[in-house]
């Protein structure tokens, strides 16, 4: 933290950023040069402000879309602000992200993570970099962590969304090194503040909040500024816990630069011009006889200068090769720059070997025990696991995978979160943007519909930052219908929502076996994994296969041939494999069973090579009929094989409709055994 503002400094940055919005207003929007503008006038001072207080090596900051003024203090350049709003070749994302959805590995000490185009997405993830600073300065005992801080920054309109609340539970229950910067505008785009906060102050509302410090500035008065934003990041360094900081601003353009403003009475309009924070920092500056005003007319000279050759530098830089377009989607083998453990050189040691036969020997075990050996080995391989989720400590998940292990690893590393799968995979995130390996569970699949803006964000983050950023994690969901019954909360599959979101593996075991070297698997891997736990096979003796040690892995991608023959293949995956095996019992010989495995990536190769050899094919699975994923492998068959096809492709799927929870309604609409050997017949008499 510096000891004293640098004001000469904090004058210049501020004269780029309105230099920066003035030219992309006036000439480069006009021109077509720039789609969406985005300025931060008003609110510049004080982001400049709190970026020149984050210098620790292991600060971090999570922005928004207003956020330029303190990118251009943490370090990024004129001419790469007015790149990325052009859609540049080498700017920060390469043209692949709005100009203005900042990233940044750190320059001046903080790291931006990436940001979402999503309001109030920025708070979850700046959680979790809060909640790594403490485990890695007080569980691994890294002293350079120490001081360390996380930020989050946002308009007031952000602090109505589920992701504030989700993070401000978090880090006040676990006393977390996270600020929290408000930044009021008195407006969320037209809507004003009394529609978005109770009596528009959200400090005022928080103040009784326990275990969080609230202060307040006037971001118009340079020197309230900038005492309150020293003071609420020592607060934070210093242990003392969470801090919210709301900064009263003016906004003085519109959300966009297509928004006149028209919404806002001239009263209004005229109370912002009256608090525009440019022209009291130069009075400021002027009394305290730090820039004169002939000092200030030749900085702004000097400023508008170098904008104007940035702007023309930018203007200069190529389009992205069209090529790349859909490069960084996964991991290609050039590690990122942050997140996860290779940028820091971490790996584990231990050879890990993918064994297909003989297979393991010793005494058969369940899925669930399966999955427990396996994070245990896992979490005694590598202190940066961190296992977490709804119940997952003393109770041990409600499905008992992680059983007795809080009691052997720490609560520090096993431990139970508040009740929001929003702040779940949010923290995850940071966790993981902070080179930890989080494991994080959600109870049941329909639970991770909370969670699905940080899922997506969380998979687009390597593509949108062109490979500068990743954040592997897993994240294991029980899925299916029950032993007993179904209903419609806890009996979801829907792989194909996850198989259409990119940036994420999807593994589907159907056996004891299969679920250890799949989960090893995804851990070791450098890209985040959904690993799909079937509850109907959690303890049922289908699955149970002997433990195949601590060094099995099996690759995603490779399907496995359950049973061989000429005449007709099988593609399924899950609880649906076993059906698919009794209905193929009385063909012995003639059916080729395929087990996919995994989802993303899943084995064409092998499909479309059986299919050519038996010229028929039928696809089963659980999830809903109508785009489920044996669309998509149909349609993959129907155009690889169509020539070596003897009959259509079949697809036996649940009905579209929710699972019910009487087991007869259930029955009827889940694929039975029956209803596959009857298809079976089918297509084999075709």
């Amino acid at each position: 933290m510096p000891s004293e503002v640098n004001w000469p400094l904090v004058a210049r940055l501020l004269l780029t950023s309105r230099a920066i919005d003035r030219i992309e207003e006036t000439e480069l929007a006009p021109a077509g040069k720039v789609v969406y503008q985005f300025s931060a006038r008003g609110h510049d001072l004080a982001q400049i402000l709190l970026a020149l207080h984050l210098t620790h090596k292991h600060d971090a900051a999570a922005v928004y879309y207003r956020s330029r003024p303190f990118m251009l203090a943490a370090g990024l350049t004129a001419q790469e602000a007015l790149a990325a709003d052009m859609a540049k070749a080498g700017s920060p994302s390469e043209g692949r992200d709005v100009g203005v959805i900042f990233s940044m590995p750190p320059r001046n000490g903080v790291t931006v993570l990436p940001s979402s185009g999503d309001v109030g997405a920025q708070y979850t993830p700046a959680a979790g970099w809060a909640h790594a600073i403490t485990y890695r300065r007080n569980v691994l005992n890294e002293e350079d962590w120490e001081g360390a801080a996380s930020v989050a920054l946002g308009g007031d309109g952000s602090t109505a969304a589920s992701g504030f609340w989700s993070a401000l539970n978090t880090v006040t229950t676990l006393k977390l090194p996270l600020l929290f910067f408000v930044e009021d505008n008195s407006y969320a785009i037209s809507v004003p503040s009394l529609l978005q906060t109770p009596g528009t102050n959200i400090a005022a509302n928080l103040s009784g909040f326990a275990n969080l410090t609230v202060v307040q500035a006037d971001g118009s008065n340079p020197a309230d500024t900038a005492a309150k934003i020293t003071e609420a990041v020592h607060l934070v360094r210093s242990r003392f816990g969470p801090v919210l900081l709301r900064v009263r601003v003016p906004r003085l353009a519109g959300h966009s630069i297509v928004d006149n403003q028209a919404y806002k009475p001239p009263e209004v309009r005229a109370d912002e011009e009256a608090r525009d924070p440019l022209p009291h920092l130069r009075k400021f500056l002027s009394a305290k006889r730090i820039l004169s005003v002939k000092a200030w007319e030749e900085l702004e000279g000097e400023v508008n200068a170098k904008i104007a050759a940035a702007r023309d530098a930018a203007l200069a830089q190529a389009d992205p090769d069209p090529a790349t377009a859909a490069r960084h989607v996964f991991f290609e083998g050039l590690p990122q720059r942050v997140g996860g453990l290779l940028p820091e050189g971490v790996s584990l040691s231990a050879p890990l070997v993918t064994r297909h036969s003989p297979p393991a020997e010793g005494p058969r075990i369940n899925m669930l025990d399966a999955i427990r050996r396996t994070l245990e080995s896992e979490l005694a391989a590598n202190p940066r696991v961190l296992v977490f989720g709804e119940d997952v400590g003393v109770k041990g998940g409600v499905h008992g995978a992680t059983l007795d292990l809080q009691s052997k690893f720490s609560c520090e590393r096993v431990f139970d979160t508040s009740l929001s799968e929003e702040g779940i995979i949010g923290t995850a995130v940071g966790m993981a943007l902070a080179g930890l390996l989080p494991i994080p569970e959600i109870q049941f699949r329909k639970y991770a519909d909370p969670a699905t803006e940080q899922i997506n964000d969380c998979g687009w983050m390597r593509w949108r930052t062109a490979g500068k950023f990743g954040a592997p994690m897993v994240v294991r969901i029980p899925v299916g219908y029950g032993k007993k019954t179904g209903d419609p909360w806890h009996s979801v599959s829907g792989e194909a929502v996850y198989a259409h979101s990119p940036g994420w593996r999807l593994a589907f075991p159907s056996n004891a076996e299969d679920a250890v070297g799949l989960l090893r698997e995804s851990l070791r891997g450098n890209d985040p994994t959904i690993f799909f736990e079937h509850r109907a096979l959690l303890d049922t003796p289908p699955a149970r296969r002997p433990y195949p040690g601590d060094d099995f892995v099996l690759p995603f991608g490779a399907a496995a041939r359950l049973t061989t023959g000429g005449e007709l293949t099988v593609v399924t995956w899950g609880e649906m494999v076993y059906r698919c095996l009794s209905a193929a019992e009385p063909f012995a010989g003639r059916i080729e069973i395929l087990d996919l495995r995994t989802i993303v990536p899943w084995d064409r190769e092998a499909v479309i090579s059986s299919v050519r050899q038996t010229g028929k094919c039928l696809i089963v699975h659980e999830d809903t009929l109508t785009a489920g994923f044996g669309a998509e492998i149909a349609a993959t068959v129907s155009q690889d094989a169509f020539t070596a096809l003897d009959a259509p492709i079949e697809r036996l799927a649940t009905a579209d409709c929710p699972i019910p929870y009487n087991s007869g309604l259930m029955t009827a609409l889940v694929p039975s055994i029956e209803a596959i050997g009857a298809r079976i017949q089918e297509l084999l008499a075709f």
